[in-house]
This record gives C-alpha cells, structure tokens and sequence, in this order.
C-alpha cells in the first residue's frame, strides 16, 4: 500500500488563551482544509477540534511514489537507497518517515523559525502541547526513542510498540511505534525536533543528502543538539552516515556547545573568590581589563573577539573610542542574539552602530571575513574544546586570519587549589575539556608562534600567587612582520 504519513498536534487553552491560538502558531486557519503540493506529495492540514479549552491540528501527506522514483533516479551515496518503487511503499499507512520531517518543514516553515507576524509574542510562548505519531519507524525500538526524545523537557514520551498482527500477537512487534509526547515547550522547538528526530528514528533518508543538510540540521538542532547526549547518533544517522558530513556536523556542535555552555558557573566561581583583600574586584573583570590594556599596548583599533559569548567583552570594548571597529564572532546564533539585546543595538546610534558587528561563524574552519584585523582575543575559549580540535582553531586564526596581535586567555590549573569552594580534582567549569598548569600552556602557546611566525610573552591575570602562580594566565602573540604577505592577510 503506498504511503500515507499523519501527526496531529493538540494544545489546551481557556478563554482568555484559547488553544486556537495554535492556529496563529501554525499559520494554518482552524475553519479551513488546506492542502499543500510537496516534492514527494500532496500535504493536507485540518483541524479535527478548535475550541478555545483543546484545538488539535493535523498533518497527512500522501507520498507520490511516481514522483519520488523520478526524483531517485541516477541518485549516489547519500540519497536513497535506490530507485524502487519498493522503497517507498510501507508495510502499513500513516508511517512517518524523513518525507513527513520534509513535509514539516515545508509547510510550517514559519512555526519551524519561530516566526508569527499577527502574533509576535506568541512563538516565545511555551504552551501545553500533545504530539501523536500512529506509527513511526524506530530502528532501536522504544528504548531508542526515550534516548532521543528524554533528554528535551517532555513531560511524557511514550513509545508503544506496534504488533506485527494483532491477530497473531506471537508475531511479536513490528519496527513501528506509537509516538507520544506531552509536555510544555515553545511550538517552534517540538517542530524542530521531529524535523531533525523522524529521519533519525527511520533511519533513512529517502531524498540526496547534500553538504547543506549540515547547515540544516544545525539550523533545527540549535538550543538543543549540542548538549545532547546521543548527538553523534543524531548526526550520524540525520547526515545518511555520510562519514565527511558528520565529521563537519561533529566539529561545529563543539564549538556549539562551547558558546552554549552556561558560564554562570565560571563566573560565580570568579565573582566569589578572585578577589584581592585590598580590593574587591571580580576576575572576571579583571580579566577584561588586562584584555584591553594588552589591546592598547599593541595599539589595535580594529578587533575580533572570537567566541564572543553574550558580549561582555565587546561592551567593554565600545566604550573606548580607540577601538574603531569590533566584530564579535559565535557560532550560536542564541548567543549572538543574547549579545545584540545586551549591547542593545537596536537602539544604539549610527556612530556607535557602525563600529560594531556581530557575525555567526565557527573558528574550527578558515573565513574570509576575519582576515586583515590588528587584533584577536580568544578569552576562556580553548579549554573547552577537545584537544584534537585544536589544530583546526589554531590554524583559523594564526594561520588563515593572521592578524598582528592574538590574545588567549586559559585558567590556570595550579590555581585551582586555591579556591575553597572548588572540589580537589575538579576543573572550574563542567564544560572544560582540560586545565592546563603554567608549563603546559607555555609549550603550546609557543609551538604555535614557531610554526605561525609570531612571538610569544606571558601576563598573569589575577592574583599572582607565588607558587601556584595567577588564576588565569594570558599569552600574548605579535606577528613577526617578514615583508612576505601569507595566507588571509590583507596586504
């Protein structure tokens, strides 16, 4: 039997909030049958109940079996299987596959983004909502589902299996299960979710997998997929096992969960302790202010701050007229958006504005964009990427952008002795891949001056205790000027 994939989408309301407002969410009118031309079917979206206590939409795709034959033909590594009508037909109707993920995002594309021009407020809402898949194919069965769907603030996720035949329950049960999900999230991340997890459970893509279904699947993922325990599955299998793709995907949810990290707890930890007794002065801050006394002492006036995070650097930054251009660099587009609203830029004046820019991007490969400034920061950034990671930043930055002055901020491990509230053996923030003592650090800084052509000299941020040495520690690299133009600089 050919292919008929359903969802529906429930949510409860009152008369002051009625559920109809999914309708708003979902761009899809409650009095209306509406039916949408897909690349793999016809799309139709109805409304089985809108009252203002429950109103529940629902989805059904007819796949055309014809059309995906066509779309599959002369299709390599990383489409579909092959080219047979039998790899579109299910052994059972409304199976969900990645057709029905495709179809999503087609016709919610604006619930997917989060996007409700009559009703802005609404998609930053999280409302009660009830998702129900009849049948959808786990390969890993419900325990997989629990792995995948637990980890993402559901309240209840329940996966039947479905029985081979009910009539000869000895059958056993199928690879299907009965999808469902309640609990209170924003419409927009549940979308995003099953439009990344429904391939995911198949198992299958049954359309090309090109390079970008990276971006795509960062798009969707973002705000969860990085601090997912089982994103390596997620990637791999999302991605058609794809081994490049899935190294690419792998390499930015990283730095992704780097600049997710919460550094609630790194700050506390500086705000509580680093302090001197003459004055009380939070490291953090301190950090920040030998950060620019090293930018003015190299005489920098157009700065990248990479890995910007929410911006507390490029605030300081501003406020300094020295600084001419300032260009803050993150690969979460959350945190951009956190650092927009902290330097408020949507009210700043076009003098103030015109100095600063903040780009989305990912400092494990080489942008154009970040070549030809006088100077880079790298504050709190290395530690908390994996070491094999390194040598992709570290040739992004010295190698590719090149600019004259790069300042890395690191803790410093010896010091973590000194802080009372810090378990023996624990690194100050749960994110960190590693600490390093003075002389781990001093080896790395300078390998990648020598093979980079920059000079390297140390600053102590921070108290600097005569054993352990500062809390935090600073490499300053200046760029030995050998009259020969490399790779990314801007003559």
């Amino acid at each position: 039997m050919l292919s008929c994939m359903f969802l529906t989408i429930s949510t409860t309301g009152s008369a002051e909030d009625p559920a109809t407002d999914l309708g708003f969410l979902l761009h899809k009118h409650p009095g209306k049958v509406q039916a949408f031309s897909t690349s793999h079917g016809i799309a139709h979206v109805f409304y089985p109940e809108a009252a203002d206590e429950r109103c529940t939409a629902a989805l059904l795709l007819e796949v055309d079996p014809v059309a995906l034959v066509r779309r599959g033909q002369g299709k390599g590594r990383g489409g579909a299987p092959d080219a047979a009508l039998a790899q579109y037909v299910n052994d059972r109707p409304y199976a969900a596959s990645s057709l029905l993920a495709v179809a999503l995002g087609s016709v919610f594309r604006s619930a997917l983004g989060g996007r409700c021009t009559a009703r802005p407020e609404l998609p930053e809402q999280a409302r009660p909502l009830r998702i129900e898949i009849p049948a959808l194919p786990a390969r890993g069965g419900a325990q997989l589902v629990h792995r995948l769907f637990d980890p993402l603030g559901w309240d209840l996720v329940r996966a039947e299996p479905v029985p081979l035949d009910e009539q000869f329950p000895e059958w056993g049960d199928s690879r299907y299960v009965r999808l469902v999900l309640e609990g209170e999230l924003r419409l927009a991340d549940a979308l995003r979710q099953l439009y990344v997890l429904l391939p995911v459970l198949d198992d299958a893509k049954h359309y090309w997998v090109a390079p970008d279904e990276v971006d795509k699947l960062l798009r969707a993922g973002d705000g969860w997929l990085a601090a997912h325990p089982e994103n390596g599955l997620i990637s791999a299998r999302y991605l058609a096992r794809h081994k490049g793709l899935t190294r690419e995907a792998l390499d930015r949810l990283e730095l992704l969960r780097l600049a997710e990290a919460d550094g609630s707890e790194v700050e506390e930890l500086d705000n509580a302790v680093g302090e001197t007794e003459e004055k009380a002065v939070p490291l953090a801050v301190r950090r920040r202010e030998a950060i620019l006394g090293a930018l003015r002492a190299a005489g920098a006036s157009r700065v990248l701050d990479l890995g910007c995070g929410q911006g507390q650097l490029v605030q300081a930054l501003l406020k300094e007229p020295a600084f001419t251009e300032i260009v803050g660099v993150d690969v979460s587009m959350r945190a951009l958006g956190m650092a927009a609203k902290r330097l408020r830029l949507e009210r700043m004046g076009e003098q103030q504005s015109s100095r600063v820019q903040l780009l989305q991007g990912s400092l494990a490969y080489t942008d154009k964009r970040l070549a030809g400034y006088d100077a880079a920061v790298l504050s709190e950034v290395i530690e908390h990427l994996d070491l094999p990671r390194l040598p992709a930043l570290e040739y992004a930055v010295f190698g590719a952008a090149r600019p004259r002055t790069v300042l890395v901020t690191t803790p410093n491990v010896e010091y973590n002795v000194r802080w009372e509230t810090l378990p023996a053996g624990h690194v100050r923030h749960g994110d960190h891949r590693f600490e390093w003592n003075r002389a781990e650090f001093g080896g790395w800084a300078a390998s990648v001056a020598g093979r980079h052509g920059y000079e390297v000299a140390f600053v102590p941020v921070g108290d600097d205790d005569p054993e352990v040495g500062p809390p935090t520690q600073m490499a300053v690299f200046t760029r030995i000027d050998t009259g020969t133009q490399k790779e990314g600089e801007v003559a």
